[in-house]
């Protein structure tokens, strides 16, 4: 049985960038197949794990996809410029190394820019734009790109490598939402006397639009749902307590809105489930959210609408190839899960 860390760990360190999630359904399908009865893919690469049972039928979500980058076009020279594969800052993006994940196997580049050598005075005072970047993979030029594999769609990620820091902490690339994927994965394989039908659902393209998200719940239809996903904190330093009064190492998060109520408004049932759940052992936080959206956005609209809950791990630096997370709070996000499912037939 793989443990929590080294579980995130290969998760973290493996390569899937939206459209091209392949890798990771990979060792997700490994991981889960000794705890469900039944896996398929869908036409969309969603990977859906089911563990049959009766009433309720609960779908459980987390999305595998991380943001990356596209090789728009390879110039005369053999530099590689690029659009963004989700939500990035652009200035996290300079001077990273990166992997290109061609047909030929991967290729290790460079995010390069006019070096401030080169720069006006103005000009290093400003933020520098990804469309003013380009990678730097070794090519001489066009002809000798399209040798080495880097062409027009290549998908790219980037290359950083899972750490431990202090005490219970880690740092990772992809923990958005690769932590979510380990949750859901840890809470089947504890769960207990659950009476519920439960379909583990995970999903492809959230980072560009929810997508996976959207039709696997269409198809699935189930009568409640949770998403995971990862949470940014307010305790360090560049963030007040008011824009996230989340933090670190106080368990996980629990979801009342988020996106100033026009991502998901969670039902009150939902919140009571999961605050029973949780009873007196597992400590959780409260979020109300200005920010970002989650799967639950796309999967509570999904036909006449399905109460959904989101359980949010408390995360540093989110969109980083450094995030940081705490693994008690991972371990407290799983086992809250697994405990709600074993009560969802009191609820729904």
């Amino acid at each position: 049985m793989t443990d929590m860390k080294t579980l995130l760990e290969r998760l973290s360190n493996a390569h899937g960038v939206s459209g091209y999630e392949g890798n990771i359904r990979q060792i997700i399908e490994e991981e889960v197949k000794p705890y469900v009865d039944e896996i398929k893919t869908d036409r969309m690469g969603n990977l859906i794990a089911t563990k049959n049972g009766g009433s309720p039928i609960v779908m459980l979500a987390a999305h595998m996809d991380e943001i990356g980058l596209m090789i728009k076009y390879v110039d005369d020279k053999g530099f590689a410029r690029f659009t963004k594969t989700g939500g990035w800052f652009d200035q996290t993006l300079l001077n990273q190394r990166m992997i290109l994940h061609t047909e030929n196997g991967p290729i290790y580049g460079v995010l390069g820019s006019k070096p401030p050598h080169a720069m006006k005075e103005e000009d290093k005072n400003k933020v520098v734009k990804a469309e003013d970047m380009f990678i730097d993979f070794g090519a001489s030029s066009k002809e000798d790109a399209d040798k080495i594999g880097v062409k027009t769609g290549t998908p790219v990620t980037s290359d950083a490598e899972f750490k431990s820091l202090g005490n219970d902490r880690v740092t990772g690339k992809a923990f958005d939402n690769r932590a979510g994927c380990v949750m859901l994965i840890e809470a089947l394989k504890q769960m207990k006397d659950v009476k519920a039908t439960v379909h583990a659902v995970f999903t492809v393209q959230e980072e560009v639009g929810l997508k996976g998200a959207k039709t696997s719940a269409f198809r699935l239809n189930p009568d409640v749902a949770l998403a995971t996903d990862v949470t940014i904190t307010g305790d360090h330093p560049g963030i007040d307590k008011k824009d996230s009064a989340i933090e670190m190492g106080k368990g996980p998060s629990v979801t009342v809105s988020d996106a100033d109520g026009r991502g998901i408004i969670v039902p009150e049932p939902v919140l009571n489930w999961l605050k029973e759940a949780a009873g007196t052992n597992i400590p959780y936080q409260l979020e109300v959210g200005s920010g970002g959206t989650t799967d639950a956005s796309a999967i509570h609209l999904t036909k006449e609408g399905i109460p959904t809950g989101v359980i949010s791990m408390p995360t540093r630096y989110i969109h980083t190839p450094v995030s940081v997370l705490s693994m008690s709070d991972l371990e407290k996000s799983a086992e809250l899960i697994a405990r709600a499912l074993e009560i969802v037939d009191k609820f729904f």
